[in-house]
């Protein structure tokens, strides 16, 4: 069972758990707070949308959570995945993170060409995680598990997929590829990131519609992070709102959006 609390500490409470700070300066002790006060737990099974405009903290705080922060800037305070068996995850060494990413944990990204390796066929990338993290016990075992993913995410032929390189797959295809790779070892949460942003609307609903399939499959907690309220009124059940790195509302999806309690927060459409 998946319960992922995610809380954040500003430099102005000691009590709360804890932004993303960047140095101002070499040598200097002050920083700069990105993120501060952000606190906010998902079950297992559960559906969260993180919404906010551009710059309000949302894909910073996914990254922290992956522990994929740039250089300069950390995060402080606590990330529990599951029941809290591997500790806070933002003390955790890039090592033993790598170990939970792509297992206990997966994310996918906006623009799936630049998650995918141009110069692997597709069905060998989906097939390497399943390697890596050992949950197929054999090179020929895992090839033909990765048949299985993409076909489970709705390609055509997903035989012939497999041998195709990135590039000779369209947009939306590669997507899924990269969805089929998230979901490979069925991970306790699933981060997506304005996942069909860059994708056609027909595309997007098959695409939204094959997220929440796998994920209430494997009943794995979802963070999903867009800026359009209606792709979150689609997928999500419960909706979190950030705005100058802060979270400003929370709750169910059709409270936030009807009676919002901050005007960032109202039916506008998108941010």
């Amino acid at each position: 069972m998946a319960c992922v609390t995610i809380s954040t500490r500003s430099w102005r409470t000691a009590d709360e758990c804890a932004g993303a700070q960047r140095p101002r300066s070499r040598g200097s002790n002050d920083q700069h707070t990105l993120l501060a006060d952000v606190s906010f737990t998902i079950d297992s099974g559960e559906r969260v949308g993180l919404i906010g405009e551009s710059g309000s903290g949302k894909s910073l705080t996914a990254l922290a959570v992956m522990g994929l922060l740039s250089d300069g800037v950390r995060a402080t305070g606590s990330v529990e995945l599951g029941n809290g068996g591997e500790g806070n995850l933002l003390e955790r060494s890039e090592r033993e993170m790598a170990k939970i990413r792509g297992s206990e944990m997966a994310m996918i990204f906006q623009e799936p060409m630049t998650a995918l390796n141009p110069t692997m066929r597709v069905g060998a990338q989906v097939a390497e995680v399943m390697r890596i993290h050992g949950t197929e016990p054999s090179k020929a075992a895992a090839k033909s598990r990765a048949v299985e993913l993409l076909d489970s995410v709705g390609l055509p032929d997903p035989a012939n997929v497999a041998r195709s390189y990135p590039h000779q797959l369209s947009g939306g295809q590669r997507q899924r590829v990269v969805a089929a790779i998230a979901l490979a070892n069925s991970p306790d949460l699933l981060i997506c990131d304005e996942p069909t942003t860059a994708l056609d609307v027909t595309v997007q609903a098959l695409v939204l519609d094959l997220i929440v399939r796998q994920v209430e499959e494997r009943d794995a907690a979802l963070l999903f992070i867009t800026h359009d309220l209606a792709v979150v009124a689609t997928v999500c059940e419960r909706v979190v709102v950030m705005y100058g790195g802060r979270i400003v509302e929370a709750g169910p999806v059709t409270g936030v959006f009807t009676e919002p309690r901050h005007h960032h927060a109202g039916p506008v459409g998108s941010f």
